[in-house]
């Protein structure tokens, strides 16, 4: 029986939408980062996009494994 409980528990706990909104948020980050690169050529656009790019894989990452647990 309480095998039964804790799966339900961890089944809610994985449909929480507070998780497939933080993976929107990261996808959206990720995208800026990846839409600055091909907008101009100012100096450090590169690493400004890189870093937007990277924080967006991580937090869509960090969701996931959230998830997953």
């Amino acid at each position: 029986m309480e095998d039964s409980l804790n799966k339900n528990n961890a089944t809610a706990e994985a449909n929480n939408p507070a998780h497939y909104s933080t993976i929107i948020v990261g996808i959206v980050i990720g995208l800026i980062g990846i839409f600055l690169r091909f907008t101009g050529s100012w100096p450090m656009i590169s690493t400004v996009s890189n870093v937007l790019w990277v924080l967006g894989a991580v937090i869509c990452l960090r969701a996931v494994v959230k998830i997953l647990k």
